[in-house]
């Protein structure tokens, strides 16, 4: 399994949203291409001629599985017990509800125009063009323009968030590596040895992102997505088993946290909720897309479960004591720490998954502005400033769950939550709606940029408020 986003199905299937014009017919074929193929395919069989229910189903779960899952735990205790869980299961449905609304609008544009597939951002052009307002009208292809610059701030943002990842999971294994021993069921404290600075561990990770992003082949990318799914898989089944066992009385946790930590909560659920630009490329690749709705309502409803059991066992195995990653509360043991080290694997090959989809939309454009000559020059030089600023900017924040409830909190909840409800209005107006489907986008859309603000204002306050003090996610004690 891989990030919310962050397999080679969300990869994939996120080039079809918002590639520029100049490239457009490029990243439809590569996209087709990696769809079409099944991980366990080489590149070079044949391709089938569409995606079986049960292929989408599984792209549509690996789109939402990622470092997301493992910071749900401490969301939890931003919220409460009670409360905590309670939000992701409304928080599930409402996204899961969202992207309904998106596959239906996309739907009708298609009929209307007569048009077989329909991205994210021509939906919305779409929808801009059929509102009844003339400037909406006359200004439609900054609908377009508006989900192009969200999808790139927030798979910038998955880097991020990756950046921070390995350095605190490396970091920790390398501190306790003389204390590591075979035995998982020890309750010695284990003092760890002090290394560098977190933010010396993210800049040492640099040199190998670069070579990874200067690789332009999604073929090739295909084989580092399989490895990630397979490293990420086992290592979640594997916490998954630990955090079930001795689970200690939960009276002693609050069922409803201070307000004030919630707005971190939101933050942390829709970065990890945020996969909403998979499902119109998938749908657009089944053989029988009729049966898409089930398939989207199933593949959230597990993916919601498993976000609820996970995100609550570990709040309950591990207390007030819950880290930014619940990978950083593991034992000291090889066996936990090999955990720690498949999913900085999983990562690093996430990571070039991820940086090509902005890769993808940026470049082109850049280099339609330059002879054939400096083309590459042009590409490699923007991959390698690219993957530069989003390690300074991991410097810069290097909180994980701060940059997790960032993220979140400025892009994921406009892609998933605010844009869908207002597309829904301009799309069927027209067309004659009730007033309590109006006033329920309208709910939705306010809900979500209430979430947009108040959560981006408390994630950059509690950086602020944290100065210059280390990281508290590299706690330097931890339980054998």
């Amino acid at each position: 399994m891989s990030v919310t986003k962050s397999t080679e199905g969300a990869v994939a299937v996120k080039l079809d949203l918002m590639s520029p014009p100049e490239s457009a017919k490029k990243l439809e074929n590569k996209d087709s291409t990696f769809l079409d193929e099944s991980p366990s395919e080489s590149p070079g069989l044949k391709k089938t001629k569409g995606i079986t229910v049960i292929q989408a189903l599984i792209h549509l779960v690996k789109g939402n599985m990622g470092t997301g899952i493992l910071g749900l735990s401490l969301a939890v205790k931003n919220a409460g017990i009670l409360m905590g869980p309670l939000s992701l299961l409304v928080m599930g449905l409402i996204a899961c509800h969202c992207m309904h609304i998106l596959v239906r609008c996309a739907q009708r544009f298609c009929k209307r125009l007569n048009k077989p597939f329909m991205d994210y951002g021509d939906t919305v052009m779409h929808g801009l063009e059929a509102s009844p307002s003339a400037w909406l009208q006359n200004h439609a292809h900054w609908g377009r323009h508006i989900v192009s610059f969200f999808l790139i701030v927030t798979q910038l943002g998955f880097c991020c968030v990756y950046i921070v990842f390995l350095a605190d999971n490396l970091k920790q294994v390398v501190e306790a590596v003389n204390s590591t021993t075979n035995n998982c069921h020890s309750n010695e404290t284990v003092i760890l040895t002090p290394t560098m600075d977190s933010r010396l561990y993210m800049l040492s990770f640099l040199p190998l992102l670069v070579l990874l992003v200067f690789i332009r082949n999604l073929r090739i990318l295909t084989i580092f997505s399989m490895l990630a799914n397979i490293s990420m898989l086992v290592s979640l089944v594997i916490i998954t088993q630990y955090i079930t066992q001795e689970i200690p009385d939960p009276s002693r946790l609050p069922l409803v946290a201070s307000w004030k930590t919630y707005p971190l909560f939101f933050g942390t659920a829709i970065f990890s909720f945020e996969s909403i630009g998979v499902v119109l490329p998938l749908e657009n690749k089944m053989k029988n897309a009729r049966h898409f709705p089930a398939i989207l309502s199933l593949g959230m409803s597990i993916v919601t479960s498993l976000y609820i059991s996970i995100a609550t066992l570990g709040y309950l195995r591990f207390g007030d004591d819950i880290k930014a990653s619940i990978s950083l509360n593991l034992p000291n043991c090889w066996l936990y720490q090999s955990v720690k080290l498949l999913y900085i694997a999983g990562i690093l090959c996430t990571y070039a998954l991820q940086f090509y989809v902005p890769a993808e939309i940026i470049i082109p454009f850049a280099i339609s502005q330059v002879s054939t000559r400096w083309a590459l020059p042009l590409d490699l030089s923007i991959r390698l400033a690219m993957v530069c600023l989003t390690c300074l900017l991991a410097v810069l924040i290097p909180r994980l769950d701060l940059v997790i409830s960032l993220v979140g909190s400025v892009s994921s909840s406009a892609l998933a939550l605010i844009i869908p409800p207002l597309l829904e209005v301009t799309t069927f107006y027209s067309e004659g709606m009730s007033p309590l489907t109006i006033f329920k986008d309208a709910l939705i859309s306010i809900l979500g940029f209430v979430g947009f603000v108040v959560g981006t204002y408390q994630a950059l306050d509690e950086l602020l408020k944290s100065g210059d003090s280390p990281p508290f996610s590299n706690s330097t004690t931890f339980l054998r």
